[in-house]
């Protein structure tokens, strides 16, 4: 029997986003759960897609002891604060510190996180863990699908396992392949690592594995692996961290450096191939209202992907909003706006009341709503998720509003998360379903919920931090030779 350690600490870290992230964001809960401790890590993230719930699912009743540790989550957002990256893991070194001797340690983490002090977070955390721990104890960790992966994390953990999916409907799944892992590393299997870095950015929108050419490589992948090379993983990175570590990555894992080797560079040929392939149609705004005006009979969804949460947008710029007042567009809802005061102040005027406001609009883009707002429904903003991608997530955004503007309904949090679960509509005492056009504040992930519902996706390019034309950010940090795509 081991005794397996669980910690978590997660950012996805947008560079050219204007808010630094500090250590309120990863206590707070949002979507996932805030900070926790101890046995509560298992209670809060019980039933979750994440990667910790699946690796404990996959272990319960095992042979091997788990010792929860620590667990945290930040929305992503802009550069973390060193003091926050520096309690946090400091707070993880005393835990292992007051914890029974640990055979093997998990770790739930992102990949992705850049802090005042450190291009590789992740890199920085494995290396200090690693040390505290020493080399015998075996260290497996879960990756965000947007990894920017280092050699210094390949080297300093036994094994990275990354999702395989955009949207992330298998986080836990991803879990449990990691707990597979970690079995065969406690049982002294052999495990050796091959990685190899592209030389170009993928925008986000495009790294979908729901179609070409990422779902290609996804399935190449799976094909790669077998008992001998459990894993072998397409990582694209997240392209708006500018540090030398941004990019495609291919990493695979097989009993013999030679078979991981050849495994890594067939599918690392693939991806070279398919370069050309990573693009797709940026909708301007009224390219998409013209789509909506001249096909009246289709349900259409406008992803507001510019202003997405999940990749470190604010989450309430209101161009398209605007652009859809100025047209008249009818049967007609946009979701999710982040605008706590004006949440405050529609819980103060109650449900079936007017209320003169202004909504949104207070970063970047157009100016904020203005007008007579008519209350349609209140809610606490906690509420589970129902959807693939934050399935069995007890989420908490705070105060809830669901407003009217004209023929334009929207609803509104307290605090900032991507509209990628029908429950967030539910919660507000509608369905989605009722309305014919859709704005979504999401770039991939909604679609795992939400696709079905639509004749039509279009892609909007409208302001906001989650940049998807990478032409338009000036990057100074990148490895030389870097391409933007």
């Amino acid at each position: 029997m081991a005794r397996i350690g669980l910690l978590g600490f997660l950012h996805e870290t947008n560079t050219f986003a204007a808010d630094a992230t500090g250590l309120a964001q990863f206590v707070e809960a949002d979507a996932w759960p805030g900070l926790v401790r101890g046995t509560d890590l298992l209670a809060a993230t019980h039933g979750m897609n994440l990667a910790i719930s699946g690796f404990v699912a996959a272990l319960h009743g095992g042979t091997h002891e788990l010792a929860p540790l620590l667990w945290c989550s930040a929305n992503p957002s802009g550069t973390v604060r060193d003091t926050a990256f520096e309690d946090i893991t400091a707070a993880m070194l005393e835990a292992i510190d007051n914890a029974p001797p640990l055979d093997a340690l998990f770790l739930d983490l992102h990949g992705a996180m850049v802090t005042e002090s450190f291009d590789d977070a992740e890199g920085e955390l494995l290396g200090r863990l690693r040390e505290r721990l020493g080399p015998d104890t075996r260290m497996v960790a879960a990756l965000d699908y947007h990894a920017n992966v280092s050699p210094a994390m390949v080297a300093r953990a036994d094994a990275l396992v990354a999702y395989h999916s955009y949207p992330h409907t298998d986080m836990a799944a991803t879990g449990a392949r990691a707990a597979r892992i970690m079995q065969g590393l406690l049982a002294d299997q052999p495990l050796h690592a091959a990685l190899r870095r592209a030389n170009f950015l993928i925008p986000m929108p495009w790294q979908s594995t729901l179609a070409a050419p990422a779902a290609d490589l996804a399935r190449l992948a799976r094909s790669l692996e077998s008992d001998a090379a459990p894993e072998v993983q397409f990582i694209p990175g997240f392209p708006l961290s500018d540090t030398p570590e941004a990019g495609p990555s291919v990493l695979a894992y097989a009993s013999t450096r030679e078979l991981a080797e050849a495994q890594a560079d067939t599918l690392f040929e693939q991806l070279m191939a398919a370069r050309p392939a990573f693009q797709g149609h940026l909708y301007e705004i009224e390219q998409a209202l013209a789509h909506v005006h001249g096909n009246p009979q289709r349900r259409i969804i406008l992803a507001d992907t510019q202003d997405n949460p999940g990749g470190g947008g604010t989450g309430d710029t209101t161009d398209i909003l605007h652009a859809l007042l100025r047209a008249n567009v009818q049967d007609a809802c946009a979701g999710i706006l982040c605008d706590a005061a004006f949440v405050r102040a529609a819980h103060q005027a109650g449900a079936g009341q007017r209320l003169q406001a202004q909504l949104g609009g207070r970063h970047l883009g157009g100016p904020p709503l203005e007008g007579s707002f008519e209350v349609l429904t209140l809610a606490n903003g906690q509420f589970t998720g129902t959807g693939p991608f934050y399935m069995g997530c007890r989420m908490d955004l705070g105060l809830m509003a669901r407003v009217r503007l004209g023929p334009l309904q929207i609803l509104v949090s307290s605090r900032k998360q991507q509209a990628a679960d029908q429950a967030m509509f539910r919660h507000l005492a509608v369905q989605p379903s009722d309305f014919r056009v859709l704005v979504l504040k999401s770039s991939v992930h909604f679609r795992a919920d939400f696709a079905t519902l639509a004749d039509d996706i279009l892609i909007v390019r409208a302001p906001g931090e989650n940049t998807c034309d990478l032409h338009d950010l000036q990057f100074r940090r990148l490895r030389a030779g870097m391409a933007l795509l």
